[in-house]
């Protein structure tokens, strides 16, 4: 398998809902919900770096979609890394996102690796890792 994963679903309760905290409240570029006109259709995508997209789409359209039973959350399934460049920039996305309404799990603190990072959970409860990565360098 050719790593081309382009797309990132997350299931959400309620699309309204996670388009505002995604959009308006972290500020991912959108065209908004798309494919309403279908049943089990309406989804949101939003564009993050070159060629790869997040997806927000109903949970129970994603069961339909797959002909699997829905089953309870579990918040500690994956986490979403975003890396920033600096702690300076932890510490803003951060508080981006507890004013998007983000739940602050974990603040951001230094890290037993030398690294930074929070975690915050979506309105869904989707767990996201903000992480300075000392090693890690960004193409300028």
């Amino acid at each position: 398998m050719k790593p081309r994963i382009s797309v990132i679903t997350l299931g959400v309760d309620d699309l309204e809902k996670s388009l505002k905290f995604y959009r308006d409240g972290l500020g991912l570029p959108t065209e908004g919900i798309v494919g309403q006109e279908f049943e089990h259709g309406g989804v949101a995508f939003f564009d993050l770096q070159s060629g790869l997209k997040l997806a927000i789409w109903k949970r129970e359209d994603i069961a339909h979609d797959t002909h699997l039973k829905k089953t309870p959350i579990s918040p500690t399934e994956f986490t979403i890394g975003h890396n920033v460049e600096s702690k300076d920039e932890v510490d803003k996305v951060m508080e981006q996102a507890r004013k998007a309404g983000a739940v602050i799990t974990v603040p951001a603190h230094d890290t037993f690796w030398g690294g930074y990072s929070g975690y915050f959970q979506d309105p869904d409860g989707h767990l996201w890792e903000v992480v300075w990565n000392p090693a890690w360098e960004f193409p300028k």
